[in-house]
């Protein structure tokens, strides 16, 4: 196993943050059916054996994606925009609170939440527009 710098460290957190925000963004979060939203029914075509979680859907729809809806891939390209903009508003937030934060499973973005108070103003809006409703 290769050792890690911390810099390359912190790169791969940010691109769990980002795959996370992806996540919450597309599928919306696990509670919600897969049967809502404009993926709905790619994820019933393509991921229907799919147990929803840990960004399985996610990684489903990108397996599958040269075959999605134009809504479900609009969707996605919308959400890979978003991750864009959260990486970079979070990423200095990341390295301050989360620099020794394992990433994986969501912990990059538990820590952030555990410190929102204290999180940039920009970096707080971001991890907050993937839950909005439009």
């Amino acid at each position: 196993m290769r050792h890690m710098k911390g810099s390359d460290l912190l790169k791969q957190a940010v691109m769990v943050l980002a795959l996370a925000l992806l996540t919450l963004g597309v599928i919306a979060v696990q509670d919600v059916p897969a049967a809502q939203g404009p993926c709905a029914d790619d994820i019933a075509k393509y991921c229907k054996d799919v147990k929803p979680g840990d960004g399985r859907l996610a990684r489903c729809l990108k397996e599958n994606e040269k075959q999605l809806s134009p809504a479900c891939s609009s969707s996605i390209d919308e959400s890979k925009k978003r991750v864009k903009e959260a990486h970079q508003a979070c990423e200095s937030d990341a390295r301050k609170f989360c620099k020794d934060v394992k990433p994986g499973q969501g912990r990059i973005v538990k820590c952030l939440r555990e410190h929102e108070k204290d999180l940039s103003l920009e970096c707080r809006d971001k991890m907050a527009q993937p839950n909005k409703k439009r």
